[in-house]
């Protein structure tokens, strides 16, 4: 069915037959006629935030959380150049996202108009398509198209720009099932053939690992299902990347905990002396890979990836699979099972043993004691008093949100949302906003440093507003904690500019805009303050003040191999190592 209405109009029915409830924004002229929409209906609520990079990290952590594209408004000129790090963000990250910019009129385009900027040159690197609408009566069909390329193959953000004069004009408005997509379809399952090598390489191999990604969350639940039940039948052991912590539960059996920079001992180890890899979804990043050319240098390695242009980007693979995790898992098991399922049994009870030594090493061992909180402590204390709650962690981005990953254990995924690829500072705070618009009766969690949450603590605002009981722990150690631990062990312990200075009295801050604030210092009270933390029924702004100068190990120092890890017992000899360079 066809019907004549304005290019605003048409953007917001074309939100609601998407199924889109929610979309974070921020009104400028541009965008007028869209916003006078969105006042006269009541189907898809508008959360205005305070800032249009806070927007973007919104819908990530809507997106990440529900499976659903998260969706973006904002004006022309400066509205779409602040939205540009979280379109790289969801880019590196693979969220889906559609982002709606407003532009000056047709007419104007090119004249330096006030509030012109050319967006589709600027997000062209950081989107997975943009489009510039002239036409009122092609904007329909690109809208469609635009979600369809979003959510598709590898998520990610695209983003659409509006013209003004566009938006007021009439036109033909035609549903989504009409919209042209066959020109977009990735391939989203693997040859038979490649399917029989990959279960004849199971069946045989000794020292195998799963090694999982973002790419499993992304095919969604029934990916993560069908890979928790070839990993338990088979008795393999898995880690996976920072992006797919919960698609395996971190209470299975056979889970070795996060890989990478600052990943697990035993992880580590076991991804270098394996002899069968199984990547599933994840892009051998240079986080996981370390040095390169040592990269498990004696293992036969697979790759699925549902982007052709992943494989053999970084890391040269034996069994390249084009295809979607899910659909893939799905034939692996069906063909494995037919086969009789077979494991080397022999061999793999001996790679165990091999991993029960490394998992003895105990990586995580820190001690806490006298009055100063220790990070791993506060995160261990947050775990078990959270742990079987209704609980989703978003965070920001340094040594918080390492010891995040190792402390915290997620069961199911879309639990966990964090800036992977970018590593950018500021995320947390308005993705926990994003994720809590998405499941009002949940609990929400961002972990935090004091220095990425100031970058967007305006955000506050947002959640006061719009009634969200977000809660911010922050472990405080008065200083940029991830560059100063470099600054100690690799720059001869000259902190150039890596401490807090002026920092604020969050509990007054807190209570400025509303909040509850709770400050705890003392690790005997931390229990206390967690839990009152927990019961208040608004937004909380927790200031944990932890030990300033602890150090996050595990560590692969920057071009190493992932089998050369320091562990905290190293670091002395290392930094005295590394002064002397």
């Amino acid at each position: 069915m066809s019907r004549q209405m304005t290019g605003a109009k048409m953007v917001v029915q074309a939100l609601k037959d998407h199924g889109v409830d929610t979309i974070f924004g921020y009104p400028g002229g541009a965008v007028l006629p869209i916003y006078d929409e969105i006042f006269q209906q009541n189907d898809v609520k508008h959360i205005l935030v305070r800032h249009e990079q806070a927007a973007v990290h919104m819908a990530e952590g809507y997106a990440r959380s529900t499976g659903k594209p998260g969706c973006v408004l904002v004006t022309s000129g400066p509205g779409a150049t602040n939205a540009v790090t979280g379109l790289t963000d969801a880019l590196l990250d693979s969220i889906p996202l559609v982002v709606f910019s407003g532009q000056v009129p047709t007419f104007m385009i090119g004249t330096d108009g006030f509030q012109e900027a050319d967006t589709i040159g600027i997000t062209r690197p950081c989107t997975k398509h943009n489009w510039l609408v002239k036409d009122t009566e092609k904007l329909a069909e690109t809208i469609h198209q635009a979600f369809h390329v979003a959510t598709t193959g590898r998520p990610g953000p695209v983003l659409i720009d509006l013209p003004k004069d566009v938006q007021f004009a009439t036109g033909t408005y035609t549903e989504p099932k009409t919209a042209r997509v066959d020109h977009y379809q990735p391939r989203v399952k693997a040859s038979i053939e490649q399917i029989n090598d990959l279960v004849a390489l199971i069946e045989k191999a000794e020292r195998p690992i799963f090694y999982t990604g973002g790419g499993v969350i992304n095919s969604g639940p029934g990916a993560s299902q069908l890979l928790r039940e070839l990993v338990d039948a088979t008795g393999f052991p898995i880690t996976s990347t920072l992006m797919g912590l919960g698609a395996y539960p971190a209470s299975g059996k056979n889970w070795l905990g996060m890989l990478g920079m600052h990943g697990l001992y035993e992880a580590n180890l076991a991804m270098h002396g394996c002899d069968l890899m199984i990547n599933l979804g994840a892009r051998f990043d240079d986080r996981i890979t370390g040095r390169i050319s040592d990269f498990s240098p004696d293992s036969f390695k697979v790759h699925v990836d549902i982007d052709a242009s992943s494989i053999n980007k970084v890391i040269t693979v034996n069994l390249p699979i084009v295809g979607d995790v899910g659909h893939v898992l799905e034939d692996v098991l069906k063909v494995w099972k037919a086969r009789g399922r077979k494991v080397n049994k022999e061999g793999l009870a001996k790679w165990w043993k091999q991993i029960a030594e490394w998992q003895a090493v105990n990586c995580l061992a820190y001690e806490q004691k006298g009055k100063s909180i220790k990070p791993q402590y506060a995160l261990q204390r947050l775990e078990a008093l959270t742990k079987g709650m209704d609980r989703y962690i978003t965070t920001e981005v340094g040594q918080h949100q390492m010891w995040a990953a190792q402390f915290l254990g997620f069961e199911a995924p879309n639990r966990w949302m964090t800036s992977g690829g970018l590593g950018t500072m500021g995320y947390g705070f308005p993705a926990s906003i994003g994720v809590q618009m998405a499941h009002p009766d949940a609990l929400v969690i961002n972990v935090a440093g004091e220095a990425s949450w100031l970058m967007n603590m305006q955000e506050m605002g947002t959640a006061t507003q719009f009634r969200a009981p977000v809660k911010q722990f922050i472990l405080n150690n008065e200083r940029l904690g991830m560059v100063r631990q470099w600054q100690e062990l690799l720059h001869g312990e000259r902190y150039s500019h890596s401490w807090s200075e002026s920092l604020p009295d969050f509990v007054k801050l807190a209570e400025s805009f509303g909040w509850k604030g709770i400050r705890c210092e003392n690790p005997d009270d931390l229990d206390e303050a967690i839990k009152e933390m927990l019961a208040y029924d608004g937004p909380v702004l927790f200031d944990c003040l932890v030990e300033k100068h602890e150090n996050c190990f595990p560590m692969i120092p920057s071009g190493k191999p992932h089998n050369e890890m320091l562990l905290a017992a190293d670091a002395e000899a290392f930094k005295e190592g590394a002064t002397l360079v």
